[in-house]
């Protein structure tokens, strides 16, 4: 069976749409989404919609900490906070029972489905290096771990061992997971990538081959643009004349974002642990 694995889409309308197209185009025979569908972007309401008709149709969805604040408290930076309290009241009450309702992991067959890492789901860890994904590998018994949260994609493993390699995937090219280590796909984000790359990001994996593919998929980054500013929330001139959601156009501050900070480790962008 050919999955697709989401993560982090952030009510990017035209980013989701666009990569839902890209790989149904591809075969796609089963939806998996990996939470943090609300938050930053200016389609909360028909995100959530679309997941909740996949789901009715079959796809397996688990929460992100964005889906989770909707009902309930979460340490966010500034921005974070904002656009959560915006968009709760633009969700109806169907809408945010189904983020509340969604639950934190899922496990099927030897594939593990986490939106954050599988040691302690509901602290939102950050898997940022190879210790973290070696803890996230330990804690469940399943060959395959997939996971968002960090907003860019990456490629965990570990041997027999337990010794652990990692690397960057490069977009549409196979890798085989060899049924010999265990493994932790970080899946990039649909809706606000940080790896540089403008592109939306998710994954493909074909259960009978266990070829895993990275796809990076271009989308009207103007017309989310729009939205975000039509909707008041591009605060402080974070999004303007065409620099996008998600980093494009070298706009620093809204690539990082207040409360975000680069990684010592990656060079990549996150959010700031709670304290």
């Amino acid at each position: 069976m050919l999955l697709a694995v989401f993560a982090d889409i952030h009510a990017n309308r035209q980013a989701f749409s666009a990569c839902l197209d890209f790989a149904r185009a591809r075969g796609a025979e089963r939806i998996i989404c990996l939470g943090d569908y609300v938050g930053y972007g200016a389609d909360p309401e028909w995100t959530v919609e679309t997941v909740m008709g996949l789901v009715d149709s079959g796809a397996m969805a688990v929460r992100g900490n964005h889906d989770n604040a909707i009902s309930n408290t979460e340490s966010m930076n500034a921005q974070a906070q904002a656009a959560i309290e915006w968009t709760r009241g633009r969700l109806s009450a169907a809408q945010r029972g189904f983020l509340a309702d969604l639950p934190l992991t899922l496990h099927e067959e030897d594939r593990f489905y986490v939106h954050s890492e599988a040691s302690y789901p509901a602290k939102w860890r950050y898997v940022q290096d190879s210790s973290d994904a070696a803890r996230s590998i330990q804690a469940t018994s399943a060959q395959i771990t997939f996971c968002g949260h960090i907003h860019q994609p990456v490629l965990y493993s570990m041997s027999s061992a337990a010794k652990m390699t990692s690397f960057v995937p490069t977009s549409s090219i196979p890798v085989h997971l060899l049924g010999g280590r265990r493994w932790l796909a970080v899946v990039g984000s649909v809706g606000q990538p940080r790896d540089g790359d403008s592109a939306a990001c998710f994954a493909m994996f074909d259960t009978g081959t266990r070829e895993i593919t990275y796809c990076r998929v271009p989308y009207d980054v103007e017309a989310a643009a729009a939205r975000i500013r039509e909707n008041g929330l591009a605060a402080g001139g974070q999004v303007s004349d065409g620099q996008a959601f998600g980093g494009i156009g070298r706009s620093d501050r809204w690539f990082y974002g207040p409360g975000m900070c680069p990684s010592r480790r990656h060079g990549d962008a996150v959010e700031r642990d709670p304290p």
